[in-house]
């Protein structure tokens, strides 16, 4: 079974080329912050600081895979937008968000968006050479561990004020519990720090790297069943049965990419039997029409098909055929993806739907593009899948 590098390379740009034209505010030199389904734009909608640099990432990205010089203008634009409006130039971070006049509105710092901010700055420095990106990227790595670390427990803490004092509330969004330490946060913050590495390799973040990874051993895979657990307390006591089918089968490649960076051959060993042990676990939640279900929760299966779940499978059981050669794993990633292109994709109106029911209805009220509807679930899994092939 031949895997064709030239179809995922024909999606990359057609999802870059939606964000470079319907998603792209001409009149204010800026992405437009939220579009419905049918890419009908929402001139008031806030902005994101995560979409922002998520944007950031896939343009600076796409050109490294395919440098098409196109898509610098865009990361530019994104770079530009970042450094301008959602850095914090009093207390230091970078803001949730901006209301439709590119001005603070929630103004706390979640570590999540620190995170995110450092993936897409490195990312540009790496296309860039812009000696600006890495310093500020290298400031938010500095006010997380000032900030974030916990010395004692290990691990991150998840959110504050926006003076770095204690916030009651510490979620990314309504759904996600009011805990100290997240798995979500704890992914991203590797992931940060795996690409400040490559740019910045100082023993401190190489530190840092090694005992994230620990801390996903240690705490939040569980032992028995390779799942993610998603939330704890800050002495990394579990307080969530919830099964998150997309964020297993996102930790097993991102796990991996990050143990690799260590050079540390034990470590990276270790990290492969437990990436194929959490692609099998994820592999739970598919469907016989290879869709991976979102979630289960309470004994519930939540049967909805979310985009950025179907782009983590298409990445995660790939990389688990390629540690293992063992052909079913390569079955759930051509299956993976002929769910994405017959439910997901938008062919007429670009870009990928937000996800489908059980019965293969549209998700009718989600974004096209958004707060967290953004090109890097599905750019860098097109991405990632033209780089193992080649």
């Amino acid at each position: 079974m031949m895997v064709d590098a030239a179809k995922y390379q024909k999606e990359l740009g057609r999802i870059l080329s939606y964000w470079s034209t319907v998603a792209f505010d001409k009149t204010n030199d800026r992405f437009y912050g939220k579009i419905g389904n049918e890419n009908q734009v929402d001139v008031f909608a806030s902005l994101g600081s995560v979409l922002y640099s998520r944007i950031l990432w896939s343009f600076c990205a796409g050109y490294k895979a395919t440098q098409n010089e196109d898509y610098l203008q865009f990361a530019d634009k994104a770079y530009e937008y970042l450094i301008d409006k959602f850095l914090d130039k009093e207390y230091g971070g970078v803001y949730w968000s901006l209301d439709s006049n590119g001005e603070p509105l929630d103004t706390k710092k979640q570590i999540y968006a620190l995170s995110f901010a450092i993936y897409g700055l490195t990312e540009y420095y790496m296309v860039r050479k812009e000696e600006k990106a890495l310093d500020v990227a290298i400031g938010l790595y500095m006010l997380i561990e000032q900030h974030s670390f916990d010395p004692v427990q290990l691990g991150y803490l998840e959110a504050f004020n926006s003076d770095w004092s204690s916030a009651g509330d510490l979620r990314l969004s309504a759904k996600d519990a009011n805990e100290k330490k997240t798995m979500n946060t704890h992914l991203h913050i590797l992931e940060a720090y795996t690409n400040l590495y490559r740019v910045w390799p100082e023993s401190s973040v190489l530190k840092q790297i090694k005992q994230l990874i620990d801390v996903f051993i240690n705490h939040i895979i569980h032992k028995e069943t390779a799942h993610l657990q998603l939330f704890f307390d800050e002495n990394w006591k579990s307080k969530s049965t919830i099964i998150s089918y997309g964020h297993d089968i996102e930790a097993s490649w991102l796990l991996l990419e990050a143990a690799e960076v260590t050079n540390d051959e034990e470590l990276i060993a270790k990290i492969k039997e437990i990436a194929v042990q959490m692609a099998n676990a994820a592999a739970k939640g598919l469907s016989g029409d290879g869709g991976l279900n979102y979630e289960f929760e309470n004994g519930h299966l939540i049967e909805e098909k979310h985009w950025w779940v179907q782009a983590e499978a298409l990445v995660g059981f790939y990389n688990a055929f390629q540690l293992t050669g063992d052909k079913v794993f390569l079955e759930r990633f051509e299956k993976s993806w002929d769910f994405i292109e017959k439910y997901i994709l938008d062919v007429d109106k670009g870009e990928w739907y937000w996800g489908v029911h059980s019965d293969y209805s549209l998700m009718q009220h989600e974004d096209k593009a958004g707060f967290w509807k953004c090109p890097y679930h599905n750019s860098r899994a097109c991405i990632e899948i033209m780089r193992r092939i080649a």
